[in-house]
């Protein structure tokens, strides 16, 4: 998609097959406009009529029934006008929804991190829904009140020219208050854009975290800070709204007063003879009627301020960076080794890698440890195609995964983290997400295999749960054995395990680890563990210190070579030595 679109070009674009229905929403509400002129015209000739004394009822039915026809035109008019504008409406929105949705697939994690998930969610779902009225009544109420004023004045030339000029005195006094109100505008209109921005977020922060605020007894200066951008919020627009009523009392009160100007000088070339009476009716009806469509016109300048901005946050979305990949892969992995050739990354400006080389061989099982900011989750993110390496390069059976399609390399690898996401699903649907083909069955089984049965079938509805947002319903624990179901049933050749037993308790993480063990045999593993003793039967032990490769072999092998190593080991043991005394002491 092209950046330099304007607002209404992005509105064509996202409305996609259905921009037609715009044209005709268009088409339809200037017809309606034009329909609502005609009773004005024949209300005109019925008071010509009566001014000459005709009194004849029939004379002036079909007068009446011209008045109805048009009334119903313009009825019918407008419906279709409003009606075909929110069909494009809300295709307009379900489309930004789907290309924004689409769009975070192929952007950085680091960028969508960035960007907060608050922040995204909110221009996704409030900010988009919220243009919805805007989109579906300016489109056909703008070029109807549009049509219907240029047709007022070609209508009002036609008739006297100089009453044409004396209908629009009122209106460049008018237009003065309004540019009035402009003074400042951007100003308070940016204060308002943040105020009610950082609303929503805090109002997301509040209720995402009220576990943690009332655990730590947090909930008062929590709830301050939402009260403090609540107020600030209904300042931005009050402070905005009170330094211009002047301005718009004046504008909304003097614009409409046609009749001010009209009624006197029309009446004087009435006096005169250079103006029919039955021209001054026409035109002292069609006077009253001029600028309240240029006022409707007019109050749409904040909806389309606002389209503007929310147009602008989606299209900072869609403009942003991705990560490029081939709709089709060329060529094929032959085995499914990793390997990374002089991988530098860096988060912002920071470089947190610096030249890592590593190989992890096909259907080995490997582990990354070192102490905590080493680098071991940024290796295993970059592994995972959550970014892409600022230099070098990593390799799946000697192709670069830049050039796999994204599809297919989803499919290569599976990935836990100690921070598992559940949707508000059943356990049966969140485990079958590894594979939407899996049959009930299969899905069944995998539990079984990776120690998941029991507590499943101890729940009220068994594999039926639905486990509620992000998995609320169940422990941290519960969670991460759910996920690692998930990824065993996708059954990708490559596996990666971030701290994935963090939150289970000794037991449990040893029946995980056998049930894993099982079910990964022939895959490539990758282990990310803090916990040493967890990983000394592993294949390779690779020590990651600062961004840096400090040391790769076996258990025993890196207790030789590596004082580091040592230092980690020994400081493991004490501690399990300690909470096991601890444990007997109690």
């Amino acid at each position: 998609m092209k950046k330099d679109k304007t607002t209404f070009g992005w509105i064509m674009e996202f409305a996609g097959q259905k921009r037609k229905f715009y044209l005709f929403s268009v088409i339809c509400a200037a017809i309606g406009a034009i329909s609502q002129m005609i009773p004005f015209l024949v209300a005109v000739h019925i008071i010509g009529k009566l001014l000459n004394g005709d009194m004849n009822f029939k004379t002036y039915l079909a007068d009446f029934l011209i008045m109805a026809g048009a009334w119903l035109l313009r009825v019918v008019f407008h419906a279709l006008s409003t009606a075909t504008s929110h069909v494009a409406t809300f295709s307009v929105l379900a489309n930004i929804r789907k290309i924004g949705l689409l769009k975070l697939e192929r952007m950085p994690l680091g960028e969508i991190q960035n960007r907060g998930s608050g922040n995204l969610k909110n221009i996704l779902v409030e900010r988009i829904d919220s243009i919805e009225t805007t989109l579906a009544h300016m489109i056909p109420e703008l070029s109807g009140n549009l049509c219907a004023v240029l047709a007022t004045l070609i209508l009002l030339f036609t008739v006297d020219w100089r009453m044409a000029f004396v209908s629009l005195i009122t209106l460049p006094i008018g237009m003065l208050c309004y540019m009035c109100m402009m003074i400042g505008y951007e100003k308070s209109y940016q204060r308002a854009i943040r105020a009610t921005k950082n609303l929503n977020d805090t109002a997301i922060e509040y209720i995402g975290g009220i576990e943690v605020i009332k655990v730590f007894g947090k909930a008062k200066s929590s709830y301050e800070k939402f009260v403090a951008a609540t107020k600030e919020g209904a300042a931005s627009y009050v402070e905005w709204m009170r330094q211009n009523n002047i301005y718009f009392t004046f504008a909304t009160n003097i614009m409409p007063a046609t009749l001010i100007t009209v009624l006197p000088i029309g009446g004087l070339f009435v006096r005169n003879g250079s103006l029919p009476v039955s021209d001054f009716i026409l035109i002292t009806i069609l006077a009253m009627g001029l600028i309240t469509p240029i006022l409707n016109c007019l109050a749409f300048g904040d909806d389309i301020a606002k389209l503007n901005t929310i147009i602008g946050e989606v299209t900072s979305i869609i403009n942003a960076e991705e990560m490029p990949r081939p709709e089709k892969t060329q060529q094929q992995p032959k085995k499914h080794t990793i390997e990374l050739d002089n991988v530098r990354f860096g988060y912002d400006e920071k470089e947190v890698l610096h030249g890592i080389n590593l190989t992890f061989a096909e259907g080995t099982v490997n582990a990354l440890v070192g102490p905590s900011g080493g680098g071991k989750s940024t290796i295993a993110k970059l592994i995972a195609s959550f970014w892409d390496v600022k230099s070098g390069s990593i390799r799946i059976g000697g192709v670069d995964i830049r050039e796999l399609s994204a599809e297919q390399y989803h499919n290569l690898v599976a990935y836990v983290s100690q921070d598992n996401f559940l949707f508000d699903d059943t356990i049966r649907e969140n485990i079958r997400m590894g594979n939407l083909n899996a049959t009930d069955a299969e899905v069944e089984q995998v539990a079984k295999d990776c120690g998941c049965w029991e507590f499943i079938m101890a729940l009220e509805n068994g594999f039926d749960t639905v486990v509620g947002s992000g998995g609320g319903h169940l422990s941290g624990g519960e969670k991460q054995r759910i996920s690692i179901a998930r990824a065993m049933l996708k059954n990708a050749p490559i596996i990666i395990l971030d701290e994935a037993t963090a939150y289970t308790d000794p037991e449990n993480e040893a029946i995980i680890q056998a049930s894993v063990a099982k079910l990964v045999q022939g895959k490539t593993l990758i282990v990310i563990a803090h916990r040493l003793s967890t990983v000394v039967d592993v294949d390779k032990i690779v020590l990651v210190n600062q961004g840096n490769i400090e040391g790769t072999g076996t258990h025993e092998e890196l207790l030789k070579k590596s004082p580091l190593y040592r230092k980690l080991w020994n400081a493991h043991i004490s501690s399990k030595d300690s909470l096991c005394g601890g444990e007997k002491n109690v």
